[in-house]
């Protein structure tokens, strides 16, 4: 298993550039991961399945080749349900993002002082 650094959470999440959008056969685009869950969560079932079927799943193929998140582009082969893919983008998406947040440091414990001064 690999390791996920910020800079891998970073480059997955963000836009691709202008010449590597994904166009979806309803006109709709999208840049990034996030813009791919929100599709995904609202394009119609037929949309879903133009792109995705027993022939190709063109979610997957633009994850790996222009996102190069192998991992969600495996996971999305996985699936044939629109619903399902959208919710594996969403985790995937949510996990990323919470991994590019500073950890949270335990609270700072006041020393030890003892009531009784001599």
């Amino acid at each position: 298993m690999t390791t996920l650094t910020n800079q891998d959470a970073k480059k997955w999440l963000a836009d691709v550039p202008e010449e590597y959008v994904f166009w979806c056969c309803d006109g709709r685009t999208m840049r990034n991961m996030l813009e791919l869950a929100e599709a995904l969560n609202t394009m119609m079932d037929e949309v879903f399945a133009y792109h995705a079927n027993q022939q190709k799943n063109d979610f997957s193929t633009w994850v790996r080749d222009i996102i190069r998140d192998d991992r969600l582009a495996d996971d999305l082969l996985q699936v044939s349900s629109r619903t399902a893919a959208a919710v594996i983008v969403t985790q995937r998406a949510a996990s990323l993002g919470d991994s590019l947040k500073p950890a949270k440091k335990p609270p700072r414990k006041k020393p030890y002082r003892s009531s009784s001064r001599k």
